[in-house]
């Protein structure tokens, strides 16, 4: 605060605004969060990683702390109107699933779950 008593002056600082990063919103984190807790509960999953960049947000499940994923969910807006902003790869890094709905890319992990627990 200032010596004035008053509400601090906020001053962006000069020159290019930094472009906004792809995140996923509420509910997306919630079904991929709801997922991954119920792929540890099987024993599936220890550990995840999120990254977030201008371009898409990624969010990583992992086997083992220090292995590659075992799979990863790409969301990239870019590609919404050809083949659909959400993307699933493999350990290998091979698409898994393409499309333009969250619960659709996810469900070949669901189905996955389904083998794990009935197993």
């Amino acid at each position: 605060m200032g010596s004035s008593g008053g509400m601090p002056n906020v001053v962006a600082f000069p020159g290019q605004r930094v472009p906004s990063q792809v995140c996923f919103d509420r509910l997306e984190l919630t079904r991929i969060l709801d997922l991954y807790g119920r792929m540890v509960a099987a024993g599936e999953w220890r550990d995840y990683a999120m990254d977030f960049t201008r371009d898409c947000a990624t969010f990583a499940a992992f086997r083992r702390t220090a292995d590659v994923p075992q799979m990863r969910l790409e969301k990239r807006p870019a590609l919404h109107q050809r083949q659909g902003m959400w993307a699933l790869f493999g350990e290998q890094g091979q698409v898994l699933k393409r499309g333009h709905e969250l619960a659709n890319v996810l469900a070949p992990l669901e189905r996955r779950l389904m083998k794990v627990v009935e197993g």
